[in-house]
């Protein structure tokens, strides 16, 4: 069910405060999904007082069009482009939303390519903040019923999320129970609607972390993010925390590796230091770097996340 690709001059702005070049591309496109057709949206109603909006990471790469051309954005009309976006949707449901409703949209989230420089990003992130800025309004019109609602995204999805906070109207916010903002940095919480967590169980607040072997492992681009939290013991100073992996329903337990490791925040970089990680790690391509834990911020603390977002929602008026 693949639509047509629709060629623009694409002129932006990037989303975060380390990319500000300004570039023009001529690119093209997919159709912009039509947040009224259910295909573009994974939910799950489970009847319940609270909801999870999650906003996908990138799992996108650069892929030839028929034309020669190649395209650097998710086609959310395409079955094969939208079975990696639907894999992450999947599993993020299962493993962390508990007994929340979820909802998550398909976007044009641009490829990985697109963060190998910042004035890449610069120029194609704005395309995916549009799709997700709409879905978001047609969520709470047509979806959210006035509910308590907790945001989420990671990696690239983090920082759209962020906008989205930026952007919302003081009612809306209110009724936000909390936003996790996993894998990216906040350099400067210099917005109302951006207040650090300070524990397991305050709300309207914005949650961030980074998993790291040791300070030497940080991503490109890394700076001090200002907000930062240990998601096992809910601490924002060195006190460690043991973690202990469990196993996941996404994996057959005999290919699943238990470790048993010593977590805490390093305060001066606010990185998460993960000591006793033994399972293979999966580097990120392109962009990633060894020993740092990117792909696993969910995976790793997925039993906290649910339970602590669980905690929120239930501090929260009208929720059980």
């Amino acid at each position: 069910m693949t639509k047509n690709y629709l060629p623009i001059l694409f002129v932006a702005c990037a989303l975060c405060t380390s990319c500000k070049t300004r570039q023009a591309e001529n690119v093209s496109v997919p159709v912009a999904p039509d947040y009224q057709d259910a295909s573009q949206w994974y939910i799950t109603d489970r009847q319940a007082a609270a909801d999870l909006f999650y906003i996908i990471s990138t799992e996108t790469g650069d892929y030839a069009l028929p034309s020669g051309e190649t395209c650097h954005y998710a086609d959310t009309y395409s079955d094969s482009l939208r079975a990696p976006l639907y894999g992450e949707m999947l599993g993020v449901d299962t493993l962390v939303s508990g007994q929340l409703n979820y909802y998550s949209p398909y976007y044009r989230q641009c490829s990985l390519q697109s963060f190998e420089s910042d004035s890449l990003a610069a120029a194609r992130m704005p395309l995916a903040l549009d799709d997700v800025r709409r879905a978001f309004k047609y969520y709470l019109e047509h979806h959210n019923g006035g509910r308590p609602f907790l945001l989420a995204g990671f990696s690239q999805g983090a920082h759209i999320m962020l906008e989205l906070l930026k952007e919302m109207d003081d009612d809306t916010f209110r009724r936000m129970v909390a936003a996790y903002a996993i894998g990216i940095t906040i350099p400067a919480a210099d917005h109302p609607h951006i207040v650090a967590a300070k524990g397991a169980d305050d709300t309207g607040v914005t949650i961030c972390y980074n998993s790291v072997r040791d300070t030497s492992c940080a991503m490109r681009g890394w700076t001090k993010s200002s907000i930062a939290i240990n998601p096992v013991n809910w601490r924002t100073d060195s006190t460690p925390a043991v973690l202990v992996t469990e196993p996941s329903p996404l994996l057959p337990v005999d290919q699943q590796k238990r470790d048993t490791m010593t977590v805490h925040l390093d305060t001066a970089s606010g990185l998460l230091i993960v000591e006793g990680f033994t399972a293979q790690d999966y580097m990120l391509p392109l962009i990633g770097v060894e020993g740092n834990y990117h792909t696993r911020e969910i995976w790793l603390y997925r039993d906290q996340l649910r339970e602590n977002m669980a905690l929120r929602a239930s501090r929260t008026d009208g929720v059980p």
